[in-house]
């Protein structure tokens, strides 16, 4: 059973209220996203990419937005008790919906994924998971509509999904600015995907990580990536 709280260098995650938990794809996002002077975590869950991406960038405002009634409250506790907290606010609101008065500088999201498979018993867990509230169209139209024409778009997406976010970015105007393959270790394929896209054609940046060298061994790169983070 997942602990209820996850503790990092400059922030402790509580999550007991949370339908998805902190987990590797939220830290590599996190690590890995381009960020700006105004952040917007889409589904921020636990708000732990909104709190690595205030670290990150201290210049940063960053806004945090999800569905989840529950996961809102656990978001913005989590937020109280960082020293962040006057840099991040938590907004109970669909993207769909959201309407923001100036416009961001790099928007991030961990976003649901599964769209064909059986949905679980835990209602939290399906709309944290799957496709039910937020398909990649919907959350792709509001990233068009609330990015700067400067900013970039960030997000991490499994392998098997990764054609089908490509596939709507370009049908909805995006081109992608930076791709990064990665592999839980060197010995299995690319299991998920980081993936990052802009309003203009900018020369595609494409690289490759190994989470781990061994069982429970970081590898060096993983390392490197997270190391203002893990303890």
């Amino acid at each position: 059973m997942p602990n209820d709280f996850f503790r990092f260098r400059q922030f402790l995650v509580r999550q007991s209220a949370c339908g998805m938990k902190v987990g590797t794809d939220g830290t590599l996002l996190g690590a890995w996203a381009n960020g700006g002077r105004r952040i917007l975590d889409v589904g921020t869950g636990t708000g732990l990419i909104a709190l690595m991406m205030a670290q990150r960038f201290p210049e940063a405002g960053v806004t945090a937005i999800d569905i989840d009634h529950d996961a809102c409250m656990q978001a913005a506790e989590n937020v109280e008790n960082s020293v962040f907290s006057s840099r991040i606010v938590v907004v109970e609101r669909n993207v769909v919906d959201f309407s923001s008065p100036s416009l961001f500088d790099a928007i991030v999201s961990n976003p649901p994924y599964y769209n064909r498979s059986l949905a679980c018993s835990n209602l939290q867990r399906t709309v944290a998971r799957h496709c039910v509230s937020l398909s990649y169209r919907e959350l792709i139209a509001a990233a068009w509509r609330l990015l700067d024409e400067e900013g970039e778009l960030s997000v991490v997406i499994p392998f098997d999904y990764k054609n089908s976010f490509d596939s709507e970015a370009v049908m909805a105007g995006f081109f992608k600015s930076r791709e990064c393959a990665v592999r839980t270790n060197l010995r299995k394929a690319p299991r998920r995907y980081l993936l990052a896209y802009r309003k203009h054609q900018v020369c595609l940046e494409k690289t490759e990580g190994i989470i781990e060298d061994a069982p429970h061994v970081r590898s060096a790169w993983y390392s490197s990536l997270t190391k203002d983070f893990y303890l």
